[in-house]
């Protein structure tokens, strides 16, 4: 649970970090460092009133929490606590109970600057400061203060299966992420062809189909990035295409393609009796026209199909509205190949 002292007292001394020594600029010289990785921002840290503010999305992302920006207001959720600040407002929200500061988050360009102490802290991270190196360290609870380093990330949930046959010349792929990572950093080949730009990537699950037609032969998709913790990672698989032993398939699905849905609904359909159903959805939030995109959710779910094939699920997930909602449904059983539908919604 927050501390709701520590934050009344980080607010009230109007979130003084030990850095206010330095002038009034950017603090090009300041190194920030996240669970023992180095960030680097695009905009520079800058001082404002003794204050420093960094780059939202590179201290909310690298401390493990997911960022829906809407209109000024800027909701974060991670480590079991929910964060919310205004752009050019004083007054903030933790857990549901508002403080009040000396400063607020502004914008410089098209960037939203916010103060790290407050932020750091409100997610439950701990900061240190030393002077003599201008290093600002910032740990979270998951982070281990020891020797032991962070845990490592490890691919689940894939599709085609590691090994596994396939049908389709243009397979259904995606996989599942063990924890977090930063989807900015990841990039997916499929048989050294670039495929990140077809691919859904969240902090939890990547999605894409390839864009070609494969020849029927065994396929291997790579997957490189690193995790919020800022922990490295090269993970693959391969699979073949163009061979199968039996169809399955996925009938009757709700909701349709293209229909429109909030935070909660359900997916329902039919595939062969006593099928595996996967179900992965990944929400986007679309600002600038369509130019900007930010993750905003996802959810993943594992359930059976019953005697008859029939299937039903309800999906909770943090959308944004006017943006994006991507879901993919699974189905396989043994001796058969597996069945994808990707669903394009909007939220």
């Amino acid at each position: 649970m927050l501390n709701s002292h520590l934050i009344r007292t980080v607010v009230g001394c109007a979130l003084f970090v030990a850095l206010s020594f330095v002038p009034v600029r950017a603090l090009a010289a300041v190194t920030i460092v996240v669970n023992g990785a180095t960030v680097s921002f695009d905009q520079p840290p800058i001082e404002r009133g003794g204050r420093v503010f960094v780059p939202l999305r590179g201290v909310f992302e690298r401390l493990g929490a997911t960022v829906v920006y809407d209109n000024g207001v800027i909701n974060a959720t991670g480590n079991g606590r929910n964060v919310q600040l205004k752009i050019g407002s004083t007054m903030a929200t933790v857990n549901g109970e508002t403080f009040t500061s000396d400063v607020a988050p502004f914008l410089v360009g098209a960037r939203t600057l916010v103060p790290l102490r407050f932020i750091s802290e409100a997610l439950g991270a701990t900061v240190n400061y030393d002077g003599n190196s201008q290093t600002v360290s910032i740990s979270t609870g998951s982070a281990s203060s020891g020797s032991t380093p962070p845990p490592a990330v490890a691919l689940t949930n894939l599709n085609p299966q590691d090994g596994g046959v396939v049908q389709s010349s243009k397979p259904a792929v995606s996989a599942s992420f063990s924890q977090a990572v930063d989807p900015n950093s990841v990039k997916v080949t499929l048989d050294d062809r670039d495929v990140t730009s077809a691919t859904a990537i969240s902090p939890t699950d990547l999605l894409f189909t390839p864009p070609y037609a494969l020849p029927a032969t065994s396929h291997t998709v790579r997957v490189v990035g690193a995790s919020k913790a800022g922990v490295s990672f090269d993970k693959s698989w391969s699979f073949t295409s163009g061979t199968s032993t039996a169809n399955n398939y996925l009938h009757n699905i709700l909701p349709t393609d293209g229909s429109n849905v909030g935070g909660t609904f359900t997916v329902s359909g039919t595939a062969l009796p006593n099928s595996h159903i996967h179900i992965d959805a990944a929400s986007v939030a679309v600002y600038g026209g369509g130019v900007f995109r930010m993750p905003a959710g996802s959810y993943n779910a594992d359930l059976t199909a019953d005697a008859y094939g029939q299937f039903s699920q309800v999906v909770t997930i943090t959308v944004a509205g006017g943006g994006d909602v991507t879901v993919r449904i699974t189905a396989s059983k043994s001796a058969s190949n597996s069945a994808t539908v990707t669903l394009h919604l909007k939220s």
